[in-house]
């Protein structure tokens, strides 16, 4: 029997996993001494001593067991072990891979819980807690009793303001507001909030709280309060009557239910939220703030509010806020509006001297512009305007029906005789005519635009008249507010406005009053709402000033949930609520999303070209010379040549495909609108949007 041990074995090619750099193309790298002679020793250029090769199957000889006595010596290490790697990072006790450190890194169950000493890693802000960062203060994971907040509109905007909050299987909703849209929403009347959460959870919600009248608090409400299972609406006298008439606007929404309050009325509108209701000044009657009681704690929800002052500089309007924070205030919503404005407020007594100056010495027509909601602001020129024998005329719908509501309710007297109809102004004297209109912020379908496009039939500038812009402009709408300026000016107007006159005193507070209001309340935690980020932060510095711990304020955004205990809190940052614009364009709302807002834009910034090509249904030849159809790009008369081109290159593309199969039609259109937009950028820098039309006959 032949014997296998001592048969040579035939040599296999070994493919190395790494040949270094000038090694031997089949060499085996120097770290795998198999079938190689040994290197030559350094230093003497001898031959090393070969080993003997094992026999096969002897088995490998282990090295002799080192005695158990003191450190090893026979490894780099003498004296001493091992030295340990860097120890890798870690959040709170956990280690957190490098690839995934950076999302992880401020994740809020990773952090340390601790309610006496400041979280670390710090704030890269440095100033303010950003909700970005999913932080914790104080907030014990094992605490049954959490109070969840949550805005949904208003914390990244002007407008559109909307928040809950939540406890358990309960939810109440401050506000239902819109903001309008801007130029970069082209054809969008307005934007609403999300309320895909609320839908869902429609079942938990107990009512609904509108803390004012303006648009920008209730004007979602006949959008939305059906798909929310139309819940009660918690409110005030003028508040409810101009929501009735808006809700009429939409005919085939179903009746509310509107439960009135008052000042210092307190409604329990489910077993865990008590409401208690206080009066504060703002530009329209009856708003109010809410002070939210709760297992958690005591929150105070103050929206749109101000602090006003007599002649004399004594302030008023905190007293309330003083009343309420007897009870202890855990949290403090506070709007930021006029964060970034120093000061104090002009007050109103010192506004309605320099509106009289103005009615002295005016010899014409006067057109006093402002929102149709400024009910306080309408009531007090009306009384000026009977003080000097005027007579008032409303230009605008909406002004006239809310001037109606305040009137019917009491807020607004007038005496008779001191309203006459826009149409019956020729019969007196131009300076005894005071008109109100709405359009201060230059909308194109307002009042005052179509005085100053002269589509107003009944009024016409003429040289002479004052028109006196009472009001600020909402920012977004600069442009049309000079634009409308421009227009009256050049027909000869007398234009008053707050930079050139102290006629205007906003409905928000400046930051004086905010500290003022903050240093009443005394709160815990302090969040601000309403304004943009800039804003926020801004007033979260003030509540700093005011004494509330840095690490107490919270700036979140839209969508971010707040969620609070009786020890802390924390911003729960990896379940974001949707809080995305919803677009209301004509009866559509929710049907105009990104993609439609990208395609109008393309439109309105690069054009359109259509192109319409005829082919042979059964060859797939062109039949004719392209059409071509440009809206917007170019003229195609000044620029034949470049047209020429395009249906040359047209020609070409179609030519290339294959006549015996048909060819699928989106590919298709997609090779045409590639080539041919790649080359008018290379002709013009300009991407119109293209539209290839087939046509097979």
């Amino acid at each position: 029997m032949e014997n296998k041990q001592n048969t040579p074995r035939p040599e296999r090619s070994r493919r190395p996993a790494f040949r270094p750099r000038g090694a031997q193309p089949n060499g085996v790298p120097k770290t795998h001494n198999i079938g190689l002679q040994p290197a030559k020793a350094f230093g003497d250029g001898g031959q090393q001593p070969t080993k003997p090769a094992r026999p096969v199957g002897t088995p490998l000889a282990r090295p002799a067991a080192r005695p158990h006595q003191g450190p090893r010596t026979d490894r780099p290490y003498q004296g001493g072990e091992r030295p340990r790697k860097p120890r890798p990072q870690t959040i709170g006790g956990q280690y957190v891979p490098r690839r995934g450190r950076e999302k992880h890194e401020y994740d809020p169950r990773m952090l340390p819980v601790t309610t006496d000493q400041p979280l670390k890693p710090e704030r890269p802000m440095g100033t303010v807690l950003r909700a970005e960062h999913g932080k914790r203060a104080g907030f014990r994971e094992s605490a049954k009793d959490i109070v969840r907040f949550c805005g949904l509109g208003g914390l990244e905007e002007i407008g559109r303001n909307m928040s809950f909050f939540e406890y358990k299987d309960e939810i109440v909703i401050f506000d239902a507001g819109l903001e309008f849209a801007g130029e970069e929403n082209p054809g969008v009347d307005y934007i609403i909030p999300n309320t895909t959460y609320l839908e869902q959870n429609k079942h938990k919600i107990r009512g609904i709280v509108v803390t004012h009248a303006h648009y920008d608090h209730i004007g979602a409400i006949p959008h939305i309060m059906e798909k929310l299972g139309n819940p009660t609406i918690y409110t005030t006298p003028l508040a409810r009557e101009i929501i009735k008439k808006r809700q009429a606007e939409y005919p085939n929404t179903p009746p509310l239910d509107i439960e009135i309050v008052k000042n210092r009325d307190v409604i329990k509108v489910s077993d865990n939220f008590t409401l208690e209701f206080f009066n504060i000044i703002h530009s329209i009657p009856d708003s109010i703030s809410i002070m939210i009681k709760t297992p958690v704690g005591n929150f105070v929800y103050a929206t749109d509010v101000k602090v006003e002052y007599d002649a004399k500089g004594v302030e008023y309007g905190l007293e309330e806020f003083r009343r309420v924070a007897e009870q202890g205030i855990h949290g403090l919503f506070l709007e930021s509006t006029n964060a970034e404005v120093p000061g104090k407020s002009l007050s109103s007594e010192l506004i309605m001297d320099n509106i009289e100056d103005i009615f002295l010495k005016t010899k014409g027509r006067m057109v006093i512009a402002m929102f149709a909601s400024m009910l306080t602001r309408v009531g007090e020129v009306i009384t000026l305007a009977e003080k000097h024998g005027k007579k008032i005329a409303f230009s605008g719908l909406s002004m006239k029906t809310n001037v109606q509501i305040a009137q019917n309710l009491g807020y607004i007297k007038i005496k008779p005789g001191t309203i006459v109809q826009l149409a019956d102004i020729h019969k007196y004297k131009d300076d005894q005519i005071v008109i109100l209109s709405t359009g201060a912020q230059g909308e194109s379908n307002a009042s005052l635009m179509k005085i100053a496009t002269g589509e107003n039939r009944s009024f016409q500038t003429k040289p002479g008249d004052t028109i006196m812009f009472s009001s600020s402009i909402i920012p977004g709408n600069e442009r049309a507010v000079q634009t409308l300026k421009d227009s009256l000016a050049r027909q000869g107007a007398h234009i008053y406005h707050s930079k050139n006159s102290d006629i205007y005193s906003s409905g928000h507070a400046t930051a004086d009053e905010l500290k003022a209001i903050i240093k009443a309340v005394k709160p815990k935690y302090y969040v601000p709402i309403h304004g943009y980020y800039f804003m926020r932060s801004t007033n979260a510095l003030l509540a700093q000033e005011c004494g509330v711990l840095k690490e107490n304020t919270i700036v979140a955004d839209n969508g971010l949930v707040v969620e609070f205990s009786k020890t802390g809190f924390q911003v729960d940052f990896d379940h974001q609520l949707p809080a995305h614009y919803v677009m209301v364009d004509g009866l559509g709302v929710g049907d105009v999303g990104e993609i439609v807002m990208r395609d109008r834009k393309m439109l309105a910034e690069e054009g359109m070209v259509v192109i319409v090509a005829t082919l042979d249904k059964k060859t797939g030849t062109v039949i004719k010379s392209p059409d071509i159809v440009s809206r917007g790009f170019i003229y195609l008369k000044e620029n034949v040549s470049i047209v020429e081109d395009m249906r040359k290159k047209i020609k070409g593309i179609l030519a290339q495909m294959p006549a015996h199969k048909e060819v699928e039609m989106d590919y298709l259109k997609g090779l045409i609108r590639d080539q041919i937009g790649q080359f008018l950028y290379t002709k013009t820098k300009r991407r119109p949007m293209i539209l290839p039309v087939i046509i097979y006959v």
